[in-house]
């Protein structure tokens, strides 16, 4: 079974115009129309049985209403492969009623994203977010290292989440990007011995660049084999997991990264779904 641990889906009426707003800031090209149905349309195409959504929220207005919608999300495309995430925000007041709401929706987790949120995530509104999510045994996950559509704001640094993991201790903490994009050499440093989970999302292969923007050929550059390799071996193929940032990544060329890796076949499937699966099974 192959599971895309992170993915993003926008409503129909306003998918589109998300789509290219994002796409001129990254200067990405993405692979979906960014909705649902185009989601599960490069699911079939891809071979991918299960995708998680990931919904952020950006300002505290939208916390209850995306989280509200996102049980509707998993209630009504379940059968298609497809659940959803919460969403929190660091500012939200409510926040440990709001998460013990999520829990009580069936919500598997939540997702944070320092950078939209403005908020670095070893502040004490992250922390007491992470303390709670931590009690309730609910998986966070949260954009890590830096963003392709800020370039140098920093929220997220391997050095900050060093200190949440020595704070909060153990929870159930994926860093997306692998471990922090583009700031690989100091996950590989600083976060070595921690009990994260790392995923794969938009970290493999290259940028898929816009032709109508000029680009320098190294700046396209993520992960390549060895780099993958020198991560795998640091976290090990337990806690790694497969994710393409739909619309980001084409899923096809993400899975066959992972396949071609000098990695055992147990290794390779892994990472391609059973560490989510379990993950997803312990909540």
């Amino acid at each position: 079974m192959i599971i895309d641990m992170h993915t993003h889906v926008f409503p129909d009426k306003i998918a589109a115009a998300v789509i290219d707003k994002l796409s001129h800031m990254s200067r990405a090209r993405a692979f979906t129309d960014g909705s649902i149905h185009g989601l599960i349309e490069s699911m079939k195409n891809s071979g991918v049985d299960k995708s998680v959504v990931l919904p952020v929220a950006t300002n505290t207005q939208q916390v209850e209403k995306v989280n509200d919608s996102a049980a509707a999300l998993t209630e009504k495309f379940s059968a298609q492969g497809i659940i959803s995430f919460a969403c929190i925000h660091p500012d939200f007041e409510n926040y440990r009623a709001e998460l013990s709401r999520v829990k009580n929706l069936g919500l598997k987790g939540v997702k944070i994203h320092p950078i939209y949120q403005g908020v670095d995530i070893d502040d004490t509104k992250f922390l007491r977010i992470f303390d709670r999510a931590a009690e309730l045994g609910l998986i966070v996950v949260t954009h890590a290292g830096l963003d392709i559509g800020f370039p140098g704001v920093e929220h997220c640094s391997p050095k900050m989440i060093r200190r949440v993991v020595e704070t909060i201790g153990d929870f159930k903490f994926i860093l997306a990007h692998m471990g922090g994009w583009k700031n690989w050499d100091e996950v590989a440093e600083i976060l070595a011995g921690t009990n994260v989970f790392i995923d794969t999302a938009f970290s493999t292969g290259k940028i898929p660049a816009r032709p109508d923007f000029e680009w320098n050929a190294a700046d396209l550059n993520l992960l390549d084999a060895a780099g993958f390799m020198k991560l795998e071996k640091i976290f090990g193929a337990d806690k790694i997991l497969f994710g393409t940032d739909s619309p980001w990544s084409p899923p096809a060329e993400s899975i066959a990264f992972i396949k071609n890796l000098p990695l055992s076949d147990a290794e390779k499937n892994k990472i391609l779904g059973g560490n989510a699966a379990q993950l997803l099974r312990s909540i």
